[in-house]
């Protein structure tokens, strides 16, 4: 029986559907047919674009955005697949405020859902700081799919564990 780390918390009768999913080899088949295509925000100047796109959308009035970027610090290992930092600094007389979101750098060359899904939960976190209800509405007030986009992406991270990554190239 193969350890889904990244399905941990969901039901047992979704994880048995995933272990015959992957004992049958359809993993690659499944997620490729929902996700034919890996999208084109491949700089971090794309990649901060794109965010504040988004945010400019759904989040106009908070604080401005200093830097997005892809980081190929943070591992997926440590459950971590994006960060977050708002920095208050007080210089001189002046209140300087840092908001700095960075991403995995596996989200490189994903599907644009799965970027997208990342996004969000990194925006939503600087109205909401923690993993709470209204955390949660706020990522799907930006993106409706978000809860079927990170399931996707933990069998994604699944696929990419156990066999290989099905972008790569």
């Amino acid at each position: 029986m193969t350890q889904l780390k990244y399905l941990t918390g969901y039901s047992t009768e979704t994880l048995t559907q995933v272990q015959q999913i992957i004992a049958e080899g359809r993993l690659k088949e499944i997620l490729l047919k929902r996700y034919p295509q890996v999208h084109d925000v491949r700089t971090d100047n794309a990649l901060y674009q794109y965010t504040q796109t988004i945010k400019s959308e759904y989040m106009g009035k908070t604080q401005p955005l200093s830097r997005v970027s892809y980081d190929s610090k943070i591992k997926v290992i440590q459950h971590a697949l994006g960060q977050h930092h708002y920095i208050s600094r007080v210089q001189g007389a002046k209140l300087k405020t840092v908001n700095e979101i960075k991403i995995a750098s596996v989200f490189r060359k994903t599907p644009e859902a799965f970027l997208k899904m990342i996004v969000v939960h990194e925006l939503a976190h600087f109205k909401e700081k923690e993993h709470n209800k209204a955390f949660y509405q706020l990522c799907q007030h930006m993106e409706p799919n978000y809860h079927q986009y990170e399931f996707d992406l933990r069998l994604y991270l699944t696929q990419i564990e156990l066999f290989g990554d099905i972008y790569a190239g």
